[in-house]
């Protein structure tokens, strides 16, 4: 353990420190070492197979803002899906801020759509925000293809929060709606189903994109509420 943390150290960047600091306010400061992100990811791949590992990741709470990054890569190694859910159950409690929740959602998601959509409602229902905002962000991910669920823009749209991390998680999903599964998702916007911020904040992100036509953009700016 005493390596792990030595070795985050030895990679510290004070600037990129009051950088992230900034960027992450809800943390405290001297919770983050300051590593870039891809020297952390190099870190990752060099201790990932240490003795230390199961030692790391079964010593929750992480003190410091990289430890939960790195716990967070290492769960996205797992290759079985039941441990990958059993893990989260055991870390998510722990996920205090948007970045390390964001980064989160494992690849192997994309490989058991049913299992992990029968998780997403019940951590939708959790009173811990960014259990929360790790379904919407997994259900942007990983639903919004193939497995597109139309239930979906229901279910987030009776969320109902003064979180600025839940909305904005919401508001993200809704924007990526309109750009993939943009004839379901208008009819929510047209029948102004959501409330007035993550109405205005989709369709403010949805407008940013290439991808959506200046045609619809057009229209979608029309439909701002004012």
């Amino acid at each position: 353990m005493r390596r792990i943390l030595d070795g985050l150290f030895s990679l510290q960047d004070l600037e990129y420190m009051k950088f992230v600091s900034k960027l992450i306010p809800t943390i405290d400061p001297d919770s983050i070492i300051g590593v870039r992100s891809p020297a952390l990811k190099a870190y990752f791949k060099r201790i990932k197979a240490i003795d230390c590992k199961d030692e790391f990741i079964k010593s929750l709470p992480h003190k410091f803002y990289e430890e939960n990054n790195l716990h967070a890569s290492y769960i996205g190694e797992i290759r079985d899906i039941d441990e990958v859910l059993a893990q989260l159950e055991v870390f998510l409690p722990y996920v205090d801020n948007w970045a390390t929740c964001d980064t989160l959602p494992p690849k192997i998601f994309k490989k058991h759509p049913q299992k992990v959509f029968d998780k997403v409602d019940i951590w939708l229902q959790s009173e811990h925000i960014y259990t929360v905002r790790f379904a919407i962000v997994t259900l942007l991910n990983f639903y919004l293809d193939e497995h597109f669920n139309p239930d979906m823009l229901y279910r987030l749209a009776k969320i109902q929060t003064n979180e600025y991390y839940i909305n904005m998680a919401i508001a993200w999903y809704y924007s990526y709606a309109l750009i993939k599964q943009y004839d379901t998702t208008i009819k929510l916007f047209e029948e102004k189903s959501l409330s007035k911020w993550i109405h205005n904040k989709s369709i403010q992100k949805a407008v940013e994109s290439f991808r959506i036509s200046p045609e619809n953009k057009q229209y979608l700016r029309n439909l701002r509420i004012k």
